[in-house]
């Protein structure tokens, strides 16, 4: 129970690594809000399992590259739970796609989901932790991604560098108020946003070749180490990057 008796918000929470999250969250004590964008059915049942734990959520419909979408969903939670100790930025997009051809509604719309989609959420939960005046802490679900290329995803390896990078700033900006700011950067987690792309058996079994414990990510693989940045446990840790890949970064040879 190491999160009871705090509130966590999670965007994007209706499925992969933010539902795994916020049930990891729920049950270690937590009241929950999710943010999703079309998948209802998926924040209806995850809401459910949570409250079949004992503890509270709610489902708040709403798009993160939407700047008046930030402050809505942490009004939402506040009037739910009283409050916001923990905000995760999980919400993203990944259209594979080649960098020559790249289109531009593609690349802005990943721009404005992944990376001021974090921006003004987080921003909006910071503000209210600030105002609360008892600290909190902020973690970005940021990628391997940020490290490391690809090159169907030149659109969106900079939005998982910048997401780190903002937790990187925020440790600075937020510290003098004991907000801790951290990311997670996961590799390569079976998710809706690779689901296509790992379709093929040969791509799959050349992915989990290459990390070293076997196998591919799981969401609830994240929910764990969220769950850790989220405590008093990670009481002295903030502005730090805890990669989640199996061994896959420093698998060279």
């Amino acid at each position: 129970m190491l999160l009871e008796g705090k509130t966590v918000l999670i965007t994007g929470a209706s499925g992969g690594i933010g539902r795994a999250a916020a049930l990891g969250c729920a049950r270690h004590g937590a009241d929950v809000a999710i943010n999703y964008l079309q998948d209802q059915d998926g924040a209806d049942s995850a809401v459910a399992e949570i409250e079949a734990m004992g503890r509270r959520a709610i489902a708040v419909k709403g798009d993160v590259s939407d700047p008046d979408q930030a402050p809505v969903f942490v009004r939402a939670a506040v009037e739910a739970f009283g409050k916001v100790d923990v905000f995760v930025s999980n919400a993203g997009i990944c259209p594979f796609h080649s960098f020559l051809d790249m289109p531009r509604d593609v690349l802005e719309r990943t721009l404005r989901v992944n990376l001021h989609g974090a921006y003004y959420m987080t921003q909006a939960a910071a503000n209210q932790m600030v105002d609360q005046g008892h600290g909190g802490a902020l973690i970005a679900v940021s990628s391997i991604s940020a490290l490391v290329g690809g090159g169907m995803q030149t659109h969106y390896t900079p939005t998982k560098a910048g997401v780190h990078s903002l937790m990187q700033s925020c440790a600075i900006a937020l510290g003098p108020h004991g907000i801790r700011c951290n990311s997670v950067l996961p590799g390569t987690i079976e998710t809706d946003i690779n689901r296509e792309d790992l379709a093929d058996p040969a791509k799959r079994e050349y992915m989990a070749g290459r990390i070293p414990l076997g196998r591919l990510g799981e969401p609830d693989d994240l929910a764990g180490p969220i769950v850790f940045l989220a405590s008093d446990m990670a009481r002295y840790v903030t502005g730090a990057a805890l990669l989640v890949d199996g061994g896959a970064f420093v698998n060279l040879q």
